[in-house]
């Protein structure tokens, strides 16, 4: 037996209909352009950068935009531009991975809290409203008070913190699934559970996911930003928008520009990966898509 439509997802999500609807969504479509802008950005670093991020010029210090250097130069010299377009490979790295995290086992836990049921499903409910009282700050100061700071230990933290909020979100969806007729009608086909999670459950509820990523997605990046900021995440020389925040407050009167790229910078992918889940959130569900 197919899996059957669901209530959840659009059953032509990948028809041509489905894209013009898209390209007619404001939110979607800003969305887009604005995180296709942020992977460009750490795309064009792996191959290209105008100046070195780690190279310091202490005489050129402080400038502001030039021809040479378009956004400026910071307290060491370096070139702010060049920054910015490593710095947008980091966050981009640290949200895939720690999402991924997140996704991983947050999705296996709250499907096989659905499927099972019972004390299963209790424990692993109950291990998930525990972790919620460590937020992603703190419980990066705990590893780093343990192995030091940096990267991973964001990346640990910040992915650790996002497992809870796909359990639950996993098992709700899952639940509503489980309720359908279809399933009974799976069942009745001698059809196991893990079989009809996979064939049935999965596929029905990938669309919340998918939502639910892209939001994840920049709560992480500002988490890394975060972490950086207060030099518990990405150390030095790897650029951090983060820490290039930090490093800038000190030299606000003099050089304020220093925090206004990198803060723009935090404030467009935010917003870009915030109206992207809102326009996937409208386009993949067929109640609001029917409204609009």
């Amino acid at each position: 037996m197919s899996a059957a439509p669901s209530l959840l997802s659009p059953p032509c999500a990948t028809a041509p209909g489905w894209l013009w609807r898209a390209l007619r969504h404001r939110s979607f479509v800003i969305g887009a352009a604005l995180s296709l802008l942020l992977a460009a950005a750490a795309m064009l670093s792996l191959v290209w950068t105008p100046w070195s991020p780690y190279e310091m010029n202490l005489p050129a210090k402080l400038q502001p935009p030039t021809g040479a250097h378009w956004l400026g130069t910071d307290a060491f010299g370096r070139d702010v531009a060049s920054l910015l377009l490593v710095g947008a490979r980091n966050s981009l790295l640290v949200g895939v991975i720690a999402v991924g995290i997140g996704l991983g086992l947050g999705t296996a836990l709250g499907l096989l809290a659905a499927a099972r049921r019972g004390w299963v499903e209790e424990l692993i409910m109950r291990l998930a409203d525990f972790s919620f009282a460590f937020p992603a700050i703190i419980l990066a100061i705990m590893l780093t008070a343990v192995f030091g700071a940096g990267v991973v230990n964001s990346i640990i933290a910040i992915g650790i913190f996002n497992v809870p909020i796909f359990i639950r979100i996993t098992r709700a969806s899952a639940n509503a699934v489980w309720s359908r007729e279809y399933i009974l009608a799976a069942r009745a086909c001698g059809k196991g559970s893990w079989r009809i999670t996979l064939e049935h459950v999965l596929p029905n509820i990938l669309s919340v996911l998918i939502v639910q990523v892209s939001l994840r997605f920049a709560i992480a990046i500002l988490a890394e930003a975060a972490l950086s900021y207060l030099g518990l995440g990405t150390q030095p020389p790897q650029p951090s928008w983060g820490r290039m925040l930090s490093e800038a407050q000190e030299r606000m009167f003099q050089a304020p520009l220093l925090a206004v790229w990198p803060g723009l910078a935090i404030a467009l992918v935010v917003l870009g990966l915030n109206l992207l889940g809102d326009g996937l959130r409208d386009l993949l569900d067929p109640r609001l898509a029917r409204k609009r």
